[in-house]
């Protein structure tokens, strides 16, 4: 006897019992699934399909035949020029005889449109590919237009007056009073100005609205005129110097981050006193490092400083006349490569300086040049004083007479400053005039010839 609760193979074999199926929800309880063979379903597929094609392939055939037959067929004589294009006119008129039927996509050719009619010479001369786009006038022509566009470029290269950025302008009021101070951010986004009304006005370019005002306005020498401000190579410090002995360095929104300090006025050797005792004159940054300056004052030194160390100069260097006398620098600026110093001193002499060459605390000028007016510029430094209303270039090789000058450049201030272009080829300068008496102008001559190019009417102020 079966055990209970176990079914026998004879209840098995009787079918599927009713009241499980409905338990379970569903009809086929205890069916055995349906197999498929895969391999002779693909089979099957082929061998219709194989006769599928057979059939149209034949019917295809037997339709060419009749039209072949057909009298006046254009097809009876076939030549060069015909062979091609007959396939085509077969095709097109087959198309709209059995538009609509079931058999058209079977007998549409497939692939590309074969070419048109005419000669293998005429193929040759079609051009190949995609259509040209509109304004193509063959590449003969653009091998023109693009010479010409060299010849152009090569043009404006070679002529330096075409790279002077006097394309737009704009008037910025910095006050009521001489603008005495300007100094631009490396990457040119902002400007500081500075004047004879002690302000220091900073301009953001970007953030200017219509009414080109200053973001930022303060006196950070109290009541000193401002003499230079220059940004740093890293553009995020200002070196402020002032009418007072003690130069300062802003951080680039304007907060003091450094002030030097002011040397012993009653110790008679200003070389061992740890800063400046009288008023500046000038100052500059150093092109190589970021945290090193230069400032020149009326106590007759000329002294670098590090912006890490406010509580004594670097170096100094005392300007000397042919007769050993002090003489005060008016300005003073480092070569490209900060290797050298140079100031323009009162006497008229530019004297140089070695910062390498030390012997016993004193550096000993490694270049004198003595003249009758005090200099404005020459070829490795570009110095701001002017005397006489002359602009000079000068070879520090050959000293003793300027490589050019040019004169009856007027100026009303003790300061004039000069640059050269970035390529060297341009020197810039400006004058002045007195109100009313017309514009003061930038004027631009060539480095080597000193023939004015060009010159920028500013302001009637």
């Amino acid at each position: 006897m079966a055990e209970p609760g176990m079914e026998s193979d004879a209840d098995l074999a009787a079918g599927p019992d009713p009241e499980l199926a409905a338990t379970m929800g569903f009809s086929g309880f205890g069916k055995k699934a349906r197999t498929f063979d895969f391999n002779a379903l693909f089979e099957q597929t082929r061998r219709t399909a194989v006769e599928r094609s057979r059939k149209v392939l034949e019917e295809r055939e037997k339709k060419e035949a009749e039209k072949e037959k057909e009298p006046g067929s254009q097809c009876g004589v076939v030549n060069s020029s015909t062979a091609l294009s007959c396939p085509v006119k077969r095709a097109s008129s087959r198309d709209s005889s059995s538009s609509g039927s079931e058999d058209s996509s079977d007998e549409e050719l497939i692939g590309p449109p074969l070419p048109p009619q005419g000669s293998v010479e005429d193929s040759e001369d079609e051009l190949i590919g995609p259509p040209l786009p509109p304004g193509y006038k063959g590449g003969d022509e653009d091998e023109d237009e693009d010479d010409e566009d060299d010849n152009i470029q090569e043009e404006e290269e070679e002529d330096p007056v075409k790279k002077i950025p006097d394309s737009h302008e704009i008037t910025l009021n910095h006050g009521t009073k001489t603008v005495s101070a300007l100094g631009l951010d490396p990457s040119g986004a902002r400007l500081i100005t500075g004047g004879y009304d002690y302000d220091v006005r900073f301009w953001d370019f970007a953030g200017m609205d219509a009414s080109l005002q200053a973001f930022r306005s303060l006196q950070p020498c109290e009541c000193h005129q401002i003499k230079s401000l220059q940004y740093s190579s890293t553009g995020d410090a200002i070196l402020v110097v002032s009418g007072n002995s003690q130069a300062k360095v802003l951080d680039r929104d304007g907060f003091p981050v450094m002030e030097c300090v002011k040397g012993d006025q009653y110790i008679v050797d200003m070389a061992n006193t740890k800063g400046h005792t009288a008023m500046l004159n000038s100052g500059c940054w150093h092109p190589k490092i970021k945290e090193e300056f230069l400032t020149c004052s009326n106590d007759g030194t000329v002294r670098t400083w590090d912006i890490n160390n406010d509580k004594k100069h670097k170096n100094v260097f005392k300007p000397r006349s042919a007769q050993g006398k002090r003489v005060i620098p008016t300005s003073c600026t480092y070569s490209r490569d900060g290797k050298l110093i140079a100031a323009g001193c009162q006497d008229g002499s530019i004297q140089i300086w070695d910062k390498n060459m030390n012997v016993s605390g004193y550096f000993p000028p490694l270049i004198c040049c003595e003249n009758d007016f005090p200099i404005i510029a020459f070829q490795i430094f570009c110095l701001h004083f002017t005397g006489d209303d002359t602009l000079k270039t000068w070879d520090i090789r050959q000293f003793k007479t300027p490589l050019n000058s040019v004169g009856s450049l007027l100026s009303f201030f003790p300061m004039t400053d000069c640059c050269f272009s970035p390529d060297d080829k341009l020197l810039v300068t400006g004058t002045s005039v007195k109100k009313g008496q017309g514009n003061g102008k930038l004027l631009f001559f060539e480095r080597e010839t000193f023939k004015k190019v060009y010159e920028i009417d500013v302001t009637d102020a």
